[in-house]
């Protein structure tokens, strides 16, 4: 028998500031923190992935790099780009990338928690 992977079953953001960067969720992304989560981390209740931000695994060491998660593309689904755009934008978080159509509908790029770059489509 062959094993497989079935795909992404679960996304964290190491950070350095674990509560900034979950508020930034909550109050930038409207995200929910879920009932539980394990220490050092908060995990939020998004669908269909759970996706959590945490402290540093040993070894990594975030000031050693000039932007977190360089090379990886880290993409949010959302029932509406630009009115999420527009509410970044207007509260000072810095778009990366403006409004464009694609084949996965209005994308944007923005800098999330400590220089994340995530890009948001939908709607």
């Amino acid at each position: 028998m062959t094993v497989t992977v079935d795909g992404p079953d679960f996304i964290a953001l190491q950070v350095r500031d674990v509560e900034a960067a979950a508020t930034f969720c909550e109050q930038h992304l409207g995200m929910r923190r879920a009932p539980a989560s394990p220490p050092g981390a908060v995990v939020f209740t998004t669908e269909p992935i759970p996706f959590a931000v945490r402290e540093p695994l040993p070894g990594v060491h975030l000031d050693d790099v000039e932007r977190p998660g360089l090379g990886v593309a880290l993409w949010f689904r959302t029932a509406d780009a630009q009115a999420l755009h527009d509410r970044l934008a207007a509260a000072g978080v810095p778009i990366l990338s403006p409004p464009r159509d694609s084949p996965f509908g209005l994308t944007f790029t923005f800098t999330g928690p400590e220089g994340y770059a995530i890009t948001a489509h939908g709607g």
